[in-house]
C-alpha cells in the first residue's frame, strides 16, 4: 500500500511540473508591444471545451469587440487555461480599443 502511494505521488509531480495537469498562459498578439496604446475599453470573450467531446462559447475578436462595446481595435491577448491534458480547456480573446 505504501507502495501505492508513492508511486501515485511520482505520477501526480510528474503530471504537475510537465504542464501536463495545469496550463494558465496569456500571450499578446502583437509584435511591437512598445508601441502599442490599449485604448479606454476592454472586452473579452471565451470558449470552453469538456471532456474532448463538449464544446461552446464564441472567443472571436468580434465577439470581444461587441462585448466591450469597441468599434476601433487596438491591441488583442490570448489567454489559455487547461486542466489534465485538456479535459477542461478555456481559450479566451481580451481586446482593447476605443
Amino acid at each position: 500500500m505504501k507502495r501505492y502511494f508513492r508511486m501515485l505521488a511520482v505520477v501526480v509531480l510528474v503530471f504537475a511540473v510537465s504542464g501536463c495537469a495545469y496550463v494558465h498562459t496569456k500571450t499578446p498578439l502583437d509584435t511591437n508591444l512598445h508601441e502599442t496604446e490599449l485604448g479606454t475599453k476592454i472586452g473579452t470573450a471565451q470558449a470552453h471545451s469538456i471532456a474532448w467531446l463538449v464544446a461552446w462559447g464564441d472567443a472571436s475578436y468580434a465577439a470581444a469587440a461587441r462585448n466591450g462595446n469597441i468599434t476601433v481595435l487596438r491591441h488583442a491577448d490570448q489567454e489559455s487555461f487547461q486542466v489534465f491534458f485538456g479535459f477542461y480547456t478555456r481559450f479566451r480573446v481580451i481586446v482593447y480599443g476605443d
